[in-house]
C-alpha cells in the first residue's frame, strides 16, 4: 500500500463521515503545493523519531538523505527537540488509481504488441502448414510455458524492491551480482538490438512483395529487403529520438491497427470466399480442410519440429517490453507482473486462434490461378483435397512449385488491404518497441561501469534521461543484420540470446530463494523457486535443440564477458544473492568443520596478525599472505586506544586490502593496552575451527627508546601468547624495508585517523604524501606501499635456523613461501647445530627427516662453534647496560625496593647466571651474519622466555638474535606439537 493510499484509508477510518474527511483532504490540499511538515516525536525522546518511509529512500543523486539521529546523538542528548522536516506530497487516491490503471495498460499494451511481432502474420501459416495444428499448438504452449515461467520469475524479481531503469539487465545483475549481470546486460541489449532487425526485415519483405505485386521493384528482392528495411529502421529512430510521448502515440495507433486487423480476419474467416480466394486456398471453414491440416507435412532444409520451433519463439521475446522501461513506470511493481501476465494470456489465446482457423480454411497448396477450377465431374488426374473442393492443384503441388495455400503465403482470410495494415503494425511496433528497450537497458549496464569503453553511450539527454548515443548504437546494429536480409537466420540468432537471457533470470529468481536471504522479500507470492529452476533449466535445454552452434557461441560470449568481470573485480555492492549464497555455504561449512577433530596432516598456520591499520605495516601484511593466501586464515587485528575506529576508515583499509589482493579479515578492535588487546584477541579470534593457531607480530624495533612500561607489555604479550598454546611468529625487517614501525600496538602523535571525519581526506593530505614518498609503487597507486615481499626473490636462499625443534613450524612456513611465485625459485638451506665429531651423521639424519617429511630442501649445513667466545659481546653489554640495576654497587638499598620500582631491569644476580645464554645468542648472530648476507629471508627459531627472565634482558636477546642482516628476519616458535608428519594416516 503506498503511503498515499494509507494516509488517506487512514482519515476515512477516524472520521465516519465522508464529508469530514473529505474537508480534511481539501484543507490539506489546499496548501501550497499540496505539501504538509511532519514532526513527530517517539514516546521515548523528543529527539527520537517516529519511523519515517524517508528514513529508508535512498538518496538521489545532489539531494540529502533524509536521515534518523545517530545512537550517539540520541545517548548525549539532553531533551531537546531537533528539527526534522518531512515532506509528504498528498495525492488524491482517484488520481493514484487512474495513474496505476495507465501504467498497467501502458505495460500490457507494450508486451502485446511486442509479442505480435512479424512471426504472427509471416510465419505463422508456415508452421502450422508443416508440423499440422496439434504440433503448433504444442509449439505455442512449450513458448508460452518458458515465457510464463520467466514472467512469474520477472514478476517476483520486480516486486522485490523499487527497479530503476535497465529491465532485465538490472534486475538479473541486482539479483546474481555483476559477474552475472554484466554479460546478460551485453548479450540481452544485442538481442534486442537484433529482434529490431528481425521485425524490420519481416516488415520489409511485406513491402518487397507489395512491389512485386505491382510490377514496381526498387532493384531485385534482396535489395529491396535491405532498401526498405534501412529506410523504415531510420524513420523508427526517428520517432525514439522525438521522445517517449511520441513513442507512446505511435504505439498506440499500432496497436489500434493490429486489434482492427484481428477482427477483419475473424470476419473473413465466416465470410463465403470468391473464387479468387479459392484459388489461392481459402474456402472457409470445412472439416475436412481441419483434419488434413491436424497432421504434420515436413518440407525442405527446415522441415523439423525444433527447427520450426525456433522459428516462432521469436514471437514470443516480448515479454521483457514492459520490464525494459521499467525506469518510465511510477510502481514498475504492479505495472510490470500484471501487465506482463495478462499479456500473455491475451496473446497466447490469438495464436492458438489464429493457427487452428487458419488451418481448418486454408489448403496447403494452392496455385492461385482461376484457370485450375475443375469444370463438371471431371477429376482425371487430380490428386488431392482440391479435387474434391472443384480445384486441381495437383500439377503444382506434385512438384512443389505453388505460390499460395498454407505453406507457400502469407495469405490468410479477410480484407486484403486491412490484413497487410496488421502486418505493417505488428511488425513496427515490435521494432519500435525493441529498438527504445535495448539503448535503456544498454544504458543501464554503461552506467555501472563494469566494462571499459562503453561509458560514452551511458550519457543520457533531456528530462526522461534519453540514451541517444545508445540509440545509435542500436541503429547501427539493426542496419547491419537488416544487411543480411533472412529472417529466418536472424529468428535463430535471436532464440538463442533472448533463452540465455530467460535462463538467467529464472535462475535468479531461484537461486534467490533457495539462500533464504531476509531481504529476498517479493510482494508478488505467485512463483515457485522449483518452476523457476525448471525454466532456467529447459531454457538452456532448448538452445542446444534449436541452433547448437549459436548456443556454443553465445556461452562462449558469456563466459568471456564473465571472466573478465570475475578478474576485474568492479567495486559495487548491490546485496545480491550470490552474497547470501555465499554467507550459507561459509556458514554450512563451518558449522561442519566443527565437528572435525584436528589431525597434523590438516595442520595449517593460521595467523592472527596484529598490524595495527594493515596501511601502515604493509611488509607484516604481505609476509603473512604471502604463506597464507588460499591456504589458511588470516587475521588482521588493528588495536586502537580506547576510541574505535571510524566506519569510513575501517572501509577503506578493506578497501586497501582487497585492491592489494591480500585475501584476509579486518576488525579494528579497542583495548587499553597492547597485552589487553592481544590477550583477549587469542582467547575469542576466529569462529570453531576458523580459530588461530599462530599470533604474528612486527619486531619492537624502537625498544631501547621506548618507556620500560611498552616493554615489559610486549614481552608479556609473547608470554601470554605461548601461555595461551599458540604459535608465535615476529618479523623484523631491515634497512627500514619499506614499513612504518612494526610494533603493533599503534600510538597516535602526529598523524592521528580517529580524528578525521574521512579518511579519504587524510589519504590526500601532505603529511601521508611525506610518510609515502618514498614508498610509491610503480603501479602509481600513492595508498600501496610496495615492499620486498612483493619482488620475484629469483635464485636468492631462505636459510632457516632450525635451532630448537618447535614441531614443524619453522619448517613449514618457508615450504609455504616457496609455493608463491615470487618465491618458488629460491633455495631453501637448513642450518642446524652440531659438532666436528658427528657433523656427518647429524647432516645426513636431517636430510632423512626432511624427505620423509617430503620437503624438497636444497641443503642442510651443520653449524659448528668451536669458539665458544663470541667476538662482539660488547655491543650486547652496552645494550642491556641502561636496563641494569647495577645492586651490588649500591649500599644500603635492598633489592626488593628496587625490583618493585623497576620490575623490567636487570639485576646482577640475573645478569650472571643468563650470561651464558647471552653469549650463545651473540654467537649465533654471528654466524647468521656470516652465513645468510645475501639471503632473501632469514628464519630463526625463538627462544622461549623463562618466567624469571627480566623483559629487558629477553627483548635485547630477540634484538641481538636478527640485528646486522640487510633481509628480513622471522624469529619463529611452534607450540611443540607436531605440525609435520610423514606417516600416511
Amino acid at each position: 500500500m503506498t503511503i498515499t493510499n494509507y494516509l488517506c484509508n487512514g482519515i476515512e477510518k477516524r472520521f465516519h463521515s465522508n464529508a469530514a474527511a473529505e474537508l480534511l483532504l481539501n484543507s490539506v490540499s489546499e496548501r501550497q503545493g499540496s505539501r504538509m511538515d511532519v514532526r513527530r516525536s517517539s514516546l521515548y525522546s523528543t529527539l527520537d523519531l517516529v519511523p519515517q518511509l524517508e528514513h529508508y529512500a535512498r538518496s538521489l543523486p545532489h539531494h540529502r538523505m533524509k536521515s534518523r539521529p545517530s545512537l550517539e546523538a540520541l545517548r548525549r542528548a539532553s531533551d531537546v527537540s531537533l528539527q526534522f522536516k518531512i515532506v509528504l506530497k498528498i495525492t488524491p487516491k482517484e488520481t493514484l488509481t487512474k495513474q496505476v490503471s495507465n501504467e498497467l495498460l501502458s505495460t500490457q499494451v507494450r508486451c502485446m504488441l511486442n509479442i505480435w511481432g512479424v512471426i504472427l502474420f509471416l510465419r505463422l501459416s508456415l508452421i502450422t502448414s508443416q508440423a499440422g495444428i496439434l504440433l503448433t499448438w504444442l509449439i505455442i504452449l512449450m513458448s508460452v510455458t518458458v515465457t510464463s515461467v520467466t514472467a512469474l520469475s520477472i514478476s517476483a524479481i520486480a516486486t522485490n524492491g523499487r527497479v530503476i531503469s535497465g529491465g532485465a539487465y538490472f534486475m538479473i545483475s541486482r539479483s546474481l551480482g555483476p559477474e552475472i549481470g554484466g554479460p546478460i546486460g551485453m548479450v540481452f541489449s544485442f538481442a534486442n538490438a537484433l529482434a529490431c532487425a528481425l521485425n524490420t526485415v519481416g516488415f520489409a519483405e511485406v513491402v518487397r512483395d507489395l512491389l512485386q505485386e505491382f510490377g514496381v521493384p526498387i532493384v531485385d528482392p534482396i535489395n529491396d529487403i535491405r532498401i526498405v528495411g534501412v529506410v523504415t529502421v531510420t524513420v523508427l529512430l526517428l520517432i525514439s529520438l522525438a521522445g517517449m510521448e511520441w513513442e507512446s502515440k505511435t504505439q498506440i495507433l499500432f496497436f489500434i491497427i493490429l486489434l482492427v486487423s484481428f477482427a477483419n480476419y475473424l470476419v473473413g474467416t465466416v465470410i463465403p470466399p470468391s473464387v479468387e480466394k479459392q484459388a489461392l486456398g481459402i474456402f472457409g471453414y470445412r472439416s475436412d480442410i481441419f483434419v488434413q491440416n491436424l497432421t504434420p507435412d515436413w518440407r525442405g532444409p527446415e522441415g523439423n519440429f525444433f527447427e520450426l520451433f525456433a522459428i516462432f519463439f521469436p514471437s514470443a521475446i516480448g515479454i521483457l517490453s514492459g520490464a525494459n522501461i521499467s525506469g518510465d513506470l511510477k510502481d514498475p511493481a504492479t505495472a510490470i507482473p500484471k501487465g506482463t501476465l495478462v499479456a500473455i494470456f491475451w496473446t497466447t489465446v490469438s495464436y492458438l486462434v489464429i493457427s487452428v482457423t487458419v488451418g481448418a480454411c486454408v489448403l496447403r497448396d494452392a496455385s492461385g490461378n482461376i484457370t485450375d477450377i475443375l469444370v463438371g465431374n471431371i477429376t482425371d488426374d487430380c490428386v488431392g483435397l482440391g479435387c474434391q473442393l472443384g480445384w486441381n492443384f495437383t500439377e503444382c503441388a506434385q512438384t512443389q512449385t505453388c505460390e499460395y495455400g498454407l505453406a507457400n503465403s502469407s495469405k490468410v482470410p479477410g480484407f486484403y488491404h486491412l490484413i497487410t495494415a496488421g502486418v505493417f503494425a505488428a511488425s513496427l511496433s515490435s521494432a519500435l518497441g525493441f529498438l527504445v528497450s535495448a539503448p535503456k537497458v544498454f544504458q543501464c549496464l554503461c552506467r555501472d561501469n563494469l566494462y571499459p569503453y562503453i561509458g560514452f553511450f551511458a550519457k543520457g539527454y533531456g528530462k526522461n534521461d534519453e540514451p541517444l548515443r545508445a540509440y545509435l548504437l542500436c541503429y547501427i546494429i539493426a542496419v547491419a543484420f537488416i544487411l543480411i536480409a533472412e529472417l529466418n537466420l536472424i529468428a535463430a540468432l535471436i532464440s538463442n540470446f533472448f533463452l540465455c537471457s530467460y535462463s538467467l533470470i529464472n535462475f535468479s529468481c531461484f537461486h534467490a530463494s533457495i539462500t533464504n536471504s531476509p531481504g529476498w522479500r517479493p510482494s508478488f507470492h505467485y512463483y515457485s523457486k522449483w518452476t523457476a529452476l525448471f525454466g532456467a533449466v529447459i531454457s538452456v535445454v532448448l538452445m542446444f535443440l534449436f541452433t547448437w552452434w549459436a548456443a556454443l557461441t553465445t556461452f562462449c560470449i558469456i563466459f568471456f564477458l564473465f571472466g573478465y568481470v570475475n578478474y576485474n573485480k568492479p567495486e559495487v555492492n548491490w546485496g545480491s544473492s550470490v552474497q547470501a549464497g555465499t554467507y550459507n555455504m561459509a556458514l554450512s561449512y563451518s558449522v561442519a568443520l566443527s565437528g572435525v577433530e584436528d589431525h597434523v596432516k590438516n595442520f595449517r598456520p593460521q595467523c592472527l596478525v596484529l598490524t595495527g591499520p594493515p596501511n601502515q605495516r604493509p611488509a607484516l601484511v604481505d609476509f603473512v599472505a604471502s604463506f597464507t593466501k588460499h591456504t589458511s586464515l588470516m587475521i588482521c587485528e588493528d588495536l586502537c586506544e580506547r576510541q574505535s575506529r571510524p566506519q569510513d576508515a575501517t572501509d577503506w583499509l578493506l578497501k586497501w586490502l582487497n585492491k592489494r589482493k591480500v585475501r584476509s579479515f579486518y576488525t579494528p578492535f579497542t583495548a587499553d593496552s597492547l597485552r589487553l588487546g592481544a590477550r583477549h584477541l587469542l582467547q575469542a579470534s576466529g569462529l570453531g575451527k576458523l580459530k588461530s593457531n599462530t599470533l604474528v607480530l612486527g619486531f619492537k624495533a624502537n625498544w631501547r627508546d621506548s618507556s620500560p612500561e611498552s616493554i615489559e607489555d610486549y614481552i608479556n604479550t609473547i608470554y601470554d601468547t605461548f601461555d595461551s598454546n599458540f604459535c608465535l611468529c615476529i618479523l623484523r625487517m631491515m634497512d627500514g624495508g619499506n614499513q612504518v614501525s612494526a610494533y603493533c600496538m599503534h600510538t597516535y602523535t602526529n598523524i592521528n585517523i580517529h580524528y578525521h571525519s574521512n579518511i579519504h581526506s587524510f589519504i590526500r593530505s601532505p603529511l601521508f604524501a611525506l610518510l609515502t614518498a618514498d614508498d610509491i609503487s610503480d603501479k602509481g597507486d600513492s595508498d600501496q606501499i610496495k615492499t620486498v615481499f612483493q619482488n620475484d626473490q629469483g635464485k636468492k636462499t631462505i636459510d632457516v635456523y632450525w635451532i630448537a625443534d618447535d614441531g614443524g613450524l619453522t619448517l613449514l612456513v618457508p615450504y609455504l613461501l616457496t609455493r608463491r611465485k615470487h618465491w618458488h625459485r629460491s633455495k631453501v638451506r637448513v642450518f642446524i647445530m652440531g659438532d666436528e665429531q658427528n657433523m656427518e651423521e647429524g647432516r645426513n639424519e636431517m636430510i632423512a627427516l626432511l624427505k620423509r617429511f617430503r620437503l624438497d630442501f636444497n641443503d642442510v649445513i651443520v653449524m659448528t662453534d668451536s669458539e665458544r667466545r663470541p667476538h662482539d659481546k660488547k655491543r650486547f653489554v652496552d645494550s642491556v647496560a641502561p636496563f641494569r640495576l647495577y645492586d651490588e654497587q649500591k649500599e644500603g638499598v635492598s633489592i626488593q625496593e628496587l625490583r618493585q620500582s623497576a620490575p623490567w631491569k636487570i639485576s646482577d644476580k640475573e645478569f650472571e647466571a643468563f650470561k651464558l645464554k647471552s653469549e650463545r645468542k651473540v654467537r649465533l648472530n654471528e654466524i647468521i651474519r656470516r652465513n645468510s648476507q645475501h639471503a632473501a629471508l632469514v628464519l630463526v627459531s625463538l627462544p622461549v622466555p623463562h618466567s624469571d627472565c627480566p623483559s629487558a634482558l629477553y627483548m635485547a636477546w630477540l634484538d641481538t638474535l636478527t640485528c646486522g642482516l640487510h633481509c628480513p628476519a622471522v624469529l619463529i616458535r611452534g607450540n611443540q606439537q607436531n605440525v609435520l608428519t610423514y606417516y600416511c594416516q
